[in-house]
């Protein structure tokens, strides 16, 4: 891993020190994994580690911060050294990627594995995107392709059957998902709200329906298709987009006119415009066909404590 590169003390005292740069604030999050319900327990360790900062990162982004500093405590059942090795290789391979410094964290001898990083980033004094900020008439915007984690992990349990190339795309955003930071860090001052998916399209889309008190309505004509054999698994890739989770990619709202096809062009990355914000009841989402026929869509997401990998 690089050196320690904007703190002033690292790991080995009883805190960090950090200092932020002027007129910035802190954003701070922490993301729990926990074995049999976020991942399966015989998982290849180095993904994980590379996950396991990953989907705290994507926090960051949905703030559009930019990310600084983590910490990471963990649960183990053994002090199992080779495994701990490959976990390692993949946490700094992730966090050499977003130049954040591992600053600290604690270990300790638990019942399965439990992983639990915080970690924290910096933006300018109120530029951070929130849940709130949506108004009506927006646009609703996402990135990549969601649903194909939820394919990915459907496959894995024997569920679904993936044909490459689908099952590579969709395992490899199951297992490394990249956390959308240089979107985060373009989005500012341009997007209204924002939010990272990770418990489903819907059950986060209610969340920036419930902080602006607003209703969607979806395109389904519009939707991106996360998988290239779309035809012969229609209905299970529309449902893994609506309601999986795992992907990491961001949810936002912008007026119209935004230069989103600019910023897709600038940093690489898909951007589709999948619908509009509305004024109605607080929470609810339509989708409209091509004949212009709504349907009522539940908003519902991941439930962490039901759920399972």
């Amino acid at each position: 891993m690089r050196p320690l590169s904007h703190t002033v003390l690292g790991g080995g005292d009883d805190c960090a020190l950090v200092s932020p740069s002027a007129d910035h604030e802190l954003a701070i999050s922490t993301d729990m994994l926990v074995a049999g319900t976020h991942f399966f327990p015989d998982t290849e360790p180095e993904s994980l580690g590379w996950k396991a900062l990953a989907v705290n990162l994507s926090d960051l982004a949905a703030m559009g911060a930019r990310p600084r500093w983590a910490l990471v405590a963990a649960a183990l059942p053994q002090a199992d050294e080779t495994w701990i090795a490959a976990f390692a290789r993949g946490f700094f391979a992730c966090a050499t990627r977003f130049e954040v410094d591992l600053i600290g964290g604690d270990t300790t001898r638990g019942p399965l594995v439990v992983l639990c990083p915080t970690v924290l980033g910096e933006l300018p004094k109120g530029g951070a995107l929130r849940r709130d900020g949506a108004r009506a008439g927006d646009r609703l915007w996402v990135s990549g392709y969601p649903g194909r984690a939820g394919l990915g992990l459907a496959h894995l349990k024997g569920e679904r059957v993936l044909q490459p190339p689908d099952l590579d795309a969709c395992l490899q955003a199951l297992t490394r998902p990249q956390p959308r930071v240089e979107l985060g860090l373009a989005l500012r001052g341009v997007a209204s709200a924002a939010i990272d998916i990770s418990d489903g399209l819907l059950g986060d889309l209610g969340h920036i329906l419930q902080g602006s008190g607003l209703a969607a309505l979806l395109y389904e004509a519009a939707l991106p298709r996360p998988l290239a054999d779309t035809a012969r698994m229609a209905a299970e890739a529309r449902q893994a987009l609506l309601a999986g989770g795992d992907d990491y990619e961001l949810l936002f709202s912008a007026p119209p006119g935004a230069p989103l096809a600019e910023i897709s062009r600038k940093i690489g990355l898909p951007l589709t415009c999948i619908g509009e914000l509305i004024r109605g009841d607080t929470g609810q989402v339509d989708l409209e066909d091509d004949r212009g026929h709504r349907t009522r869509l539940p908003a519902r997401g991941y439930d962490h404590f039901m759920g399972s990998p």
